[in-house]
């Protein structure tokens, strides 16, 4: 399929300015507010929500902010969502995905918990995993007080937060942690950067380039002397995916994350996990970030929040 006409408009625009600096020619601050700005141009703005709360919850390297979000419909002890943004592990934050958690609350008629965790290179691997990890444990056990059933908890995430949402299943699965009904991973980084074929294929000129990955990868991973293939850096390298939760997988036809969010999907089904995979392909990374400029964008976030609406019933 070719590249959808809206996506393609988006990228011949932003090659018509070459001049213009890339994220990763920046110092992580820079590229933090680069990020900002163009969420605050091509996403939605001003998303009705029931009630918006920002907070603080305790984690292994100090309070860690999160945003609760109440759907417009919202009521009851309900199922809650729990949501870690993307952005490499080096960009983004509650302000950059607040569109995405607003439709995903409205839509799944659930609770969004997003969570503001450490970025690197500040905060190598594993800080962010030990902020993901912590704020679902957190959320299980002050279900009471946040009005929400400790049966019915999911995570998601986006990119670097897809990653983050697999590993703390992973982790949740090795230690006993909190029981997770669902996991909608969304253009997951699954692997370390690799030759896969969508790495060849879309490694220059579709938003998310090769040396975009291998940037983020470097300030999270290699800048800690860590071991690239440990799973809660590297999911798809786990030793089993039995037992996971049931998971809704999304990629993108034009990403180069796209052949190890597929790898990712098939490794779970191959373990016996319920699986649900699309694969959008006339699309490029960070698109459910896009709803503002892609039709598509709109539609594959309503299609995420009706499968995790059906999941937590």
């Amino acid at each position: 399929m070719s590249l959808d006409p809206q996506a393609k408009a988006l990228l011949d625009q932003l090659a018509a300015n070459p001049d213009a600096p890339r994220m990763i020619d920046l110092p992580p601050a820079g590229a933090r507010e680069m990020y900002r700005a163009m969420g605050g141009m091509l996403d939605r703005q001003d998303v009705p929500i029931g009630k918006v709360e920002d907070r603080t919850i305790p984690g292994p390297g100090g309070d860690i902010p999160v945003r609760i979000y109440t759907p417009v419909a919202g009521g009851g002890k309900g199922p809650v969502l729990v949501y870690y943004h993307g952005g490499g592990w080096v960009i983004g934050d509650l302000e950059t995905h607040d569109a995405l958690c607003r439709t995903l609350a409205n839509e799944a008629g659930c609770k969004v918990i997003a969570v503001d965790y450490r970025l690197a290179p500040e905060h190598p691997f594993p800080a962010a995993i030990d902020d993901a990890y912590a704020a679902a444990c957190w959320v299980e056990a002050n279900a009471s007080e946040i009005d929400v059933d400790p049966n019915r908890i999911a995570v998601a995430g986006d990119s670097a937060g897809g990653n983050l949402a697999a590993a703390v299943c992973l982790r949740a699965k090795a230690e006993k942690g909190p029981q997770i009904a669902f996991q909608l991973l969304i253009y997951p980084v699954t692997d370390a950067p690799s030759d896969t074929q969508s790495y060849k294929d879309f490694g220059k000129g579709h938003f998310l380039e090769k040396d975009g990955m291998d940037w983020f990868w470097n300030h999270y991973v290699v800048s800690a002397g860590a071991d690239p293939k440990h799973p809660y850096a590297a999911p798809l390298q786990a030793e089993s995916h039995a037992g996971l939760p049931p998971a809704y997988v999304v990629t993108a036809g034009y990403d180069v994350l796209r052949d190890e969010g597929k790898a990712y999907a098939d490794a779970l089904k191959k373990a016996g996990v319920d699986v649900e995979y699309v694969n959008y392909e006339g699309m490029i990374h960070g698109f459910f970030n896009l709803q503002g400029v892609l039709d598509v964008s709109r539609e594959a976030v309503k299609a995420a929040a009706k499968a995790l609406k059906e999941a937590l019933v």
